[in-house]
């Protein structure tokens, strides 16, 4: 089973970057951010007709997370608990049927700038429900990968100029101690485990401003986090830098995990 995030920065827009990349991969279920459209509006049928099940959490021009899956889904849950207010489209829940049960949790989490401010403070809360969650789902104690834009960078390596991010809230101290509360339950960075050792990279984001992707002035954002039951059945994972060279790319890449049978 080769489970994969990818946020695709608007459905519409990225239409046919998705599609070529849908149909370039051997994925057997992909988890989308931002796909900036509510539920009805969503293409559904596109996508449907290139043989995927759609699930989707959406959100008029903002956020927006969704499951496209080629095999059996189970128990769709949508909304990160911890917060009946909070409108945002974030998070979606699902449990993937293969040769294993798979349970798969699809997340946005807040970008927080400017930081300090209200925006932060929103996305270290989240990250605090995100938190409690990712408790109980370890306490399932069944395989679960939690992925998604974490909208984090876990250590300088992971920027290409961690310098200039110092400030950011994706890579302040805050934001960075948070997400090692989270891994630290038990969870398996599953990208960073393939190359423990790397002293740069790998990139799963370039900003489309100043050349970022020519320069390779990149940051990685986009995380698996694999249970210790998940991790067991991991074979290998990837970034698939290569669609941020297509036409009309995401400011993002795939990355995936396969798990064995």
């Amino acid at each position: 089973m080769k489970i994969a995030s990818f946020n695709i920065n608007g459905v519409k827009a990225r239409i046919q970057a998705l599609g070529d990349w849908l149909a370039s991969t051997d994925a057997d279920l992909v988890v989308l951010q931002e796909i900036k459209s509510v539920d009805e509006n969503f293409p559904r049928e596109h996508f449907e007709d290139m043989g995927w099940r759609v699930e989707t959490h959406g959100q008029k021009s903002f956020n927006g997370v969704a499951i496209l899956s080629k095999l059996p889904l189970e128990d769709v849950t949508r909304g990160l608990p911890g917060d009946d207010e909070d409108e945002q489209a974030r998070y979606i829940e699902a449990t993937v049927i293969g040769d294993h049960a798979v349970r798969i949790a699809g997340l946005y989490l807040p970008n927080g700038n400017p930081a300090p401010g209200p925006k932060y403070d929103y996305k270290l809360a989240w990250m605090e429900r995100l938190r409690l969650r990712a408790a109980e789902l370890l306490a399932s104690e069944m395989p679960v990968i939690m992925l998604g834009d974490y909208n984090i960078i876990p250590e300088p390596r992971d920027a290409a100029n961690p310098q200039k991010w110092t400030e950011d809230a994706l890579f302040r101290p805050e934001s960075r101690a948070a997400f090692r509360r989270i891994v630290n339950q038990g969870w398996t960075d599953a990208v960073r485990i393939r190359d423990p050792h790397a002293t740069r990279g790998p990139f799963t984001f370039w900003d489309y401003q100043a050349g970022a992707w020519n320069k390779d002035d990149g940051i990685r954002i986009d995380h698996l986090l694999l249970s210790p039951q998940a991790a067991d059945l991991m074979v290998e994972t990837g970034v698939d830098r290569d669609a941020r060279a297509g036409e009309k790319p995401s400011d993002h890449v795939p990355v995936w995990v396969r798990l064995r049978d």
